[in-house]
Protein backbone atom coordinates (compact mmCIF):
# COMPACT_ATOMS: atom_id res chain seq x y z
CA UNK A 1 0.00 0.00 0.00
CA UNK A 2 1.61 3.27 -1.08
CA UNK A 3 2.47 5.44 1.51
CA UNK A 4 3.22 9.17 1.08
CA UNK A 5 7.13 10.57 1.12
CA UNK A 6 8.30 11.36 4.82
CA UNK A 7 9.76 14.86 3.33
CA UNK A 8 5.99 16.20 2.33
CA UNK A 9 5.90 19.10 4.04
CA UNK A 10 2.51 19.36 6.26
CA UNK A 11 -0.46 20.91 5.23
CA UNK A 12 -1.66 23.47 7.46
CA UNK A 13 -5.68 23.59 8.19
CA UNK A 14 -7.73 25.70 10.77
CA UNK A 15 -11.07 24.83 11.55
CA UNK A 16 -13.25 28.06 12.49
CA UNK A 17 -16.00 26.83 14.39
CA UNK A 18 -19.12 29.07 14.67
CA UNK A 19 -20.88 28.56 17.83
CA UNK A 20 -23.73 26.11 17.19
CA UNK A 21 -21.91 24.31 14.64
CA UNK A 22 -22.81 20.78 14.34
CA UNK A 23 -20.91 17.97 15.50
CA UNK A 24 -21.04 15.34 12.78
CA UNK A 25 -19.97 17.95 10.45
CA UNK A 26 -16.91 18.55 12.37
CA UNK A 27 -16.16 15.12 12.54
CA UNK A 28 -16.61 13.85 9.46
CA UNK A 29 -14.23 16.85 8.45
CA UNK A 30 -11.51 16.60 11.07
CA UNK A 31 -11.32 12.74 10.92
CA UNK A 32 -10.21 11.91 8.09
CA UNK A 33 -7.34 13.86 8.75
CA UNK A 34 -6.35 12.35 11.85
CA UNK A 35 -6.64 8.93 9.98
CA UNK A 36 -4.21 9.92 7.24
CA UNK A 37 -1.53 10.58 9.76
CA UNK A 38 -2.10 7.69 11.77
CA UNK A 39 -1.86 5.46 8.62
CA UNK A 40 0.98 7.76 7.46
CA UNK A 41 2.83 7.28 10.35
CA UNK A 42 3.37 11.20 10.02
CA UNK A 43 1.42 14.80 10.42
CA UNK A 44 0.53 15.16 6.60
CA UNK A 45 -2.17 17.29 8.10
CA UNK A 46 -1.55 19.96 11.06
CA UNK A 47 -5.29 20.88 12.62
CA UNK A 48 -5.50 23.76 14.44
CA UNK A 49 -8.69 24.72 15.65
CA UNK A 50 -9.86 28.31 15.84
CA UNK A 51 -13.32 30.23 17.80
CA UNK A 52 -15.00 33.39 17.63
CA UNK A 53 -13.72 34.02 20.99
CA UNK A 54 -10.04 32.91 20.69
CA UNK A 55 -10.99 30.37 23.45
CA UNK A 56 -13.64 28.02 22.81
CA UNK A 57 -16.41 26.57 20.72
CA UNK A 58 -19.61 25.51 22.28
CA UNK A 59 -21.60 22.74 18.91
CA UNK A 60 -25.40 22.31 19.04
CA UNK A 61 -25.27 19.34 21.51
CA UNK A 62 -23.44 21.44 24.09
CA UNK A 63 -19.98 19.65 23.39
CA UNK A 64 -16.93 22.02 23.69
CA UNK A 65 -13.88 22.48 21.35
CA UNK A 66 -10.91 24.28 22.55
CA UNK A 67 -9.34 27.08 20.01
CA UNK A 68 -5.47 25.90 19.78
CA UNK A 69 -4.92 29.46 17.35
CA UNK A 70 -6.27 32.68 17.76
CA UNK A 71 -7.76 34.63 15.11
CA UNK A 72 -4.76 36.41 13.74
CA UNK A 73 -2.95 36.81 10.40
CA UNK A 74 0.19 36.52 11.00
CA UNK A 75 -0.81 32.89 11.38
CA UNK A 76 0.41 30.59 7.89
CA UNK A 77 -2.68 28.23 6.91
CA UNK A 78 -2.88 26.71 3.61
CA UNK A 79 -6.83 25.99 4.32
CA UNK A 80 -9.02 27.46 6.79
CA UNK A 81 -12.79 25.43 7.22
CA UNK A 82 -15.28 27.42 8.58
CA UNK A 83 -18.09 24.95 9.93
CA UNK A 84 -21.39 26.65 11.20
CA UNK A 85 -25.26 25.85 11.87
CA UNK A 86 -27.61 27.78 13.75
CA UNK A 87 -28.53 30.59 11.99
CA UNK A 88 -25.65 31.67 9.91
CA UNK A 89 -27.62 33.64 7.68
CA UNK A 90 -27.77 36.81 9.94
CA UNK A 91 -23.97 36.52 10.86
CA UNK A 92 -22.32 39.66 11.88
CA UNK A 93 -18.95 39.38 13.56
CA UNK A 94 -16.92 41.97 12.23
CA UNK A 95 -13.92 40.81 13.19
CA UNK A 96 -14.29 37.14 11.59
CA UNK A 97 -15.29 38.57 8.63
CA UNK A 98 -12.02 40.97 8.43
CA UNK A 99 -10.03 37.79 9.27
CA UNK A 100 -11.74 35.61 6.48
CA UNK A 101 -11.10 38.59 3.63
CA UNK A 102 -7.42 38.66 5.01
CA UNK A 103 -7.10 35.30 4.49
CA UNK A 104 -8.76 35.20 1.36
CA UNK A 105 -6.16 38.19 0.11
CA UNK A 106 -3.61 35.84 1.06
CA UNK A 107 -4.47 33.15 -1.22
CA UNK A 108 -5.44 30.93 1.39
CA UNK A 109 -8.03 28.32 0.16
CA UNK A 110 -10.71 28.81 1.92
CA UNK A 111 -13.91 26.58 3.04
CA UNK A 112 -17.29 26.35 4.51
CA UNK A 113 -19.05 23.17 5.54
CA UNK A 114 -22.92 22.92 6.53
CA UNK A 115 -23.61 26.85 7.34
CA UNK A 116 -20.08 28.24 6.89
CA UNK A 117 -20.91 28.85 3.15
CA UNK A 118 -23.22 31.60 4.23
CA UNK A 119 -20.50 33.19 6.59
CA UNK A 120 -17.91 33.12 3.52
CA UNK A 121 -20.47 35.09 1.51
CA UNK A 122 -21.48 37.52 4.23
CA UNK A 123 -17.52 37.99 4.09
CA UNK A 124 -17.73 38.81 0.45
CA UNK A 125 -15.20 36.94 -0.51
CA UNK A 126 -17.28 34.11 -2.75
CA UNK A 127 -17.80 36.51 -5.90
CA UNK A 128 -18.05 34.35 -9.30
CA UNK A 129 -17.64 31.55 -7.48
CA UNK A 130 -19.34 28.57 -7.74
CA UNK A 131 -20.43 26.93 -4.12
CA UNK A 132 -23.31 24.88 -2.18
CA UNK A 133 -24.46 25.15 1.16
CA UNK A 134 -26.58 22.90 3.34
CA UNK A 135 -30.28 22.56 1.98
CA UNK A 136 -31.85 24.26 4.93
CA UNK A 137 -29.50 27.45 4.23
CA UNK A 138 -30.31 27.82 0.74
CA UNK A 139 -32.94 30.35 0.74
CA UNK A 140 -31.46 32.51 3.31
CA UNK A 141 -27.89 32.39 0.95
CA UNK A 142 -29.72 33.80 -2.03
CA UNK A 143 -31.08 36.38 0.08
CA UNK A 144 -27.67 37.91 1.03
CA UNK A 145 -26.89 38.09 -2.15
CA UNK A 146 -28.79 36.95 -5.66
CA UNK A 147 -26.04 36.80 -8.00
CA UNK A 148 -24.20 33.97 -6.02
CA UNK A 149 -23.45 30.89 -7.94
CA UNK A 150 -25.49 28.41 -6.19
CA UNK A 151 -25.51 24.55 -6.69
CA UNK A 152 -27.43 22.00 -5.14
CA UNK A 153 -24.76 19.59 -4.42
CA UNK A 154 -22.60 17.36 -1.75
CA UNK A 155 -19.76 19.53 -2.82
CA UNK A 156 -18.84 22.51 -4.77
CA UNK A 157 -14.42 22.81 -5.41
CA UNK A 158 -13.94 26.21 -7.18
CA UNK A 159 -10.10 26.86 -7.83
CA UNK A 160 -9.19 28.45 -3.95
CA UNK A 161 -13.07 27.93 -2.21
CA UNK A 162 -14.58 24.88 -1.06
CA UNK A 163 -17.94 24.76 0.28
CA UNK A 164 -20.03 21.69 1.67
CA UNK A 165 -23.71 21.14 2.32
CA UNK A 166 -22.11 19.25 5.91
CA UNK A 167 -23.73 15.87 7.61
CA UNK A 168 -21.65 13.32 6.16
CA UNK A 169 -20.35 14.91 2.97
CA UNK A 170 -17.11 16.36 4.87
CA UNK A 171 -16.30 12.90 4.82
CA UNK A 172 -16.37 12.62 0.79
CA UNK A 173 -14.52 16.68 0.51
CA UNK A 174 -11.72 14.59 2.38
CA UNK A 175 -11.53 12.30 0.40
CA UNK A 176 -11.16 14.28 -2.86
CA UNK A 177 -8.43 16.40 -0.70
CA UNK A 178 -6.02 13.71 0.63
CA UNK A 179 -6.69 12.20 -3.69
CA UNK A 180 -5.16 15.45 -4.32
CA UNK A 181 -1.91 16.05 -1.84
CA UNK A 182 -1.70 12.11 -1.83
CA UNK A 183 -2.97 10.27 -4.67
CA UNK A 184 -6.58 7.87 -4.71
CA UNK A 185 -4.72 4.92 -3.11
CA UNK A 186 -3.77 6.23 -0.26
CA UNK A 187 -7.48 8.29 0.06
CA UNK A 188 -9.24 4.85 -0.42
CA UNK A 189 -7.29 3.27 2.55
CA UNK A 190 -8.38 6.44 4.72
CA UNK A 191 -11.94 6.15 3.54
CA UNK A 192 -11.44 2.49 4.29
CA UNK A 193 -10.38 3.12 7.97
CA UNK A 194 -14.32 4.83 8.22
CA UNK A 195 -16.14 1.82 6.80
CA UNK A 196 -16.92 4.64 3.78
CA UNK A 197 -16.58 2.46 0.98
CA UNK A 198 -18.99 4.29 -1.23
CA UNK A 199 -17.09 7.72 -1.94
CA UNK A 200 -19.27 10.27 -3.49
CA UNK A 201 -18.88 12.78 -6.46
CA UNK A 202 -19.35 15.81 -5.76
CA UNK A 203 -22.09 16.39 -8.03
CA UNK A 204 -24.21 13.59 -5.62
CA UNK A 205 -26.93 12.88 -4.41
CA UNK A 206 -29.14 15.50 -5.97
CA UNK A 207 -28.38 13.92 -9.01
CA UNK A 208 -27.16 10.73 -10.09
CA UNK A 209 -23.68 9.10 -9.38
CA UNK A 210 -20.94 9.25 -12.06
CA UNK A 211 -21.27 5.56 -12.90
CA UNK A 212 -25.08 6.04 -13.94
CA UNK A 213 -24.33 9.52 -15.66
CA UNK A 214 -21.71 8.38 -18.12
CA UNK A 215 -22.72 4.62 -17.85
CA UNK A 216 -18.86 3.53 -16.63
CA UNK A 217 -18.02 1.34 -13.53
CA UNK A 218 -14.24 1.43 -14.07
CA UNK A 219 -13.08 2.86 -11.01
CA UNK A 220 -9.95 4.51 -12.16
CA UNK A 221 -12.20 6.33 -15.07
CA UNK A 222 -14.60 7.49 -12.31
CA UNK A 223 -11.77 8.72 -10.02
CA UNK A 224 -10.66 10.86 -13.30
CA UNK A 225 -13.74 12.05 -14.35
CA UNK A 226 -14.29 13.09 -10.40
CA UNK A 227 -11.10 15.33 -10.80
CA UNK A 228 -12.56 16.95 -13.92
CA UNK A 229 -15.72 17.81 -11.68
CA UNK A 230 -13.22 19.09 -9.05
CA UNK A 231 -11.63 21.50 -11.28
CA UNK A 232 -13.53 22.81 -13.84
CA UNK A 233 -12.19 26.61 -13.32
CA UNK A 234 -8.98 25.60 -12.63
CA UNK A 235 -8.30 22.47 -15.08
CA UNK A 236 -5.33 20.08 -14.90
CA UNK A 237 -3.26 18.91 -17.55
CA UNK A 238 -3.20 15.13 -19.07
CA UNK A 239 -0.06 14.88 -17.04
CA UNK A 240 -1.80 15.46 -13.62
CA UNK A 241 -5.32 13.97 -14.36
CA UNK A 242 -2.85 10.59 -15.22
CA UNK A 243 -1.38 10.96 -11.97
CA UNK A 244 -4.00 11.29 -10.00
CA UNK A 245 -5.49 7.81 -11.71
CA UNK A 246 -2.29 6.12 -11.33
CA UNK A 247 -1.97 5.80 -15.47
CA UNK A 248 0.19 7.04 -17.62
CA UNK A 249 -1.09 9.80 -19.93
CA UNK A 250 -1.36 7.12 -22.64
CA UNK A 251 -2.88 4.97 -20.71
CA UNK A 252 -5.62 7.22 -19.49
CA UNK A 253 -6.31 8.33 -22.91
CA UNK A 254 -7.03 5.13 -24.28
CA UNK A 255 -9.44 4.33 -21.30
CA UNK A 256 -11.00 7.17 -22.20
CA UNK A 257 -11.23 6.49 -25.81
CA UNK A 258 -12.39 2.90 -25.15
CA UNK A 259 -15.23 3.37 -22.51
CA UNK A 260 -16.27 6.96 -23.33
CA UNK A 261 -15.65 7.39 -27.17
CA UNK A 262 -13.59 10.51 -26.74
CA UNK A 263 -10.03 11.75 -25.77
CA UNK A 264 -8.96 12.43 -21.93
CA UNK A 265 -9.22 16.19 -22.55
CA UNK A 266 -11.67 16.71 -25.46
CA UNK A 267 -13.77 14.75 -22.38
CA UNK A 268 -12.79 17.27 -20.24
CA UNK A 269 -13.45 20.38 -22.57
CA UNK A 270 -16.89 19.17 -22.71
CA UNK A 271 -17.75 18.90 -19.13
CA UNK A 272 -16.21 22.79 -19.03
CA UNK A 273 -18.43 23.59 -21.82
CA UNK A 274 -21.62 22.34 -20.28
CA UNK A 275 -21.01 23.96 -16.98
CA UNK A 276 -20.59 27.08 -18.87
CA UNK A 277 -24.06 26.80 -20.91
CA UNK A 278 -25.76 26.25 -17.35
CA UNK A 279 -24.39 28.91 -16.43
CA UNK A 280 -25.14 31.25 -19.43
CA UNK A 281 -28.75 29.99 -19.06
CA UNK A 282 -28.89 30.33 -15.17
CA UNK A 283 -27.18 33.05 -14.00
CA UNK A 284 -26.41 36.77 -14.85
CA UNK A 285 -22.90 36.69 -15.01
CA UNK A 286 -21.21 38.14 -17.88
CA UNK A 287 -19.43 35.89 -20.66
CA UNK A 288 -15.93 37.04 -19.27
CA UNK A 289 -17.18 35.70 -15.81
CA UNK A 290 -18.45 32.76 -17.44
CA UNK A 291 -14.88 32.06 -19.08
CA UNK A 292 -12.73 32.47 -15.87
CA UNK A 293 -15.55 30.19 -14.05
CA UNK A 294 -15.13 27.47 -16.49
CA UNK A 295 -11.35 27.72 -16.91
CA UNK A 296 -11.11 29.40 -20.28
CA UNK A 297 -8.52 31.89 -20.88
CA UNK A 298 -10.46 34.50 -22.08
CA UNK A 299 -14.41 35.16 -23.38
CA UNK A 300 -13.34 34.86 -27.24
CA UNK A 301 -11.97 31.66 -26.51
CA UNK A 302 -15.06 30.13 -24.30
CA UNK A 303 -17.14 31.46 -27.52
CA UNK A 304 -15.21 29.44 -29.85
CA UNK A 305 -15.03 26.64 -28.39
CA UNK A 306 -18.68 26.96 -27.38
CA UNK A 307 -19.66 27.52 -31.37
CA UNK A 308 -17.38 24.62 -32.38
CA UNK A 309 -19.93 22.77 -29.60
CA UNK A 310 -23.09 24.01 -29.76
CA UNK A 311 -22.64 25.42 -33.31
CA UNK A 312 -23.69 28.99 -31.36
CA UNK A 313 -22.30 31.67 -29.50
CA UNK A 314 -23.13 31.21 -25.84
CA UNK A 315 -24.26 35.25 -25.99
CA UNK A 316 -27.15 34.04 -28.46
CA UNK A 317 -27.93 31.55 -26.35
CA UNK A 318 -28.47 34.06 -23.07
CA UNK A 319 -30.58 36.10 -25.54
CA UNK A 320 -32.70 33.40 -26.36
CA UNK A 321 -33.15 32.27 -23.05
CA UNK A 322 -33.83 35.97 -22.01
CA UNK A 323 -36.37 36.29 -24.70
CA UNK A 324 -38.37 33.23 -23.70
CA UNK A 325 -38.35 34.26 -20.27
CA UNK A 326 -39.96 37.47 -21.43
CA UNK A 327 -42.98 35.86 -23.00
CA UNK A 328 -43.81 33.56 -20.15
Amino acid sequence: MAIPSPKHPSYRIGILLIDGFALMSYASAVEPLRAANLLAGQTLYDVHHLSENDRAAVSSSGAVVNATLPLDARHRLDCVLVVAGGDPGSYKNARVLRWLQRMAARGTLLGGISGGPLILARAGVMAERRMTVHWEHAEALLEISPSLIIERTLYVWDRDRLTCAGGIAPLDVMHALITKHHGSEFARRVSDWFMHTDVRPSGGPQRAGLAERYGVTNLTLLNAIEAMENHIADPLDLTQLATLSGLSARQLNRLFAEQLQASTMGFYRNLRLAKAQALVTQTPLSITEIALATGFASSAHLSACFRHRYDAPPSSLRKKTVSIGSTA
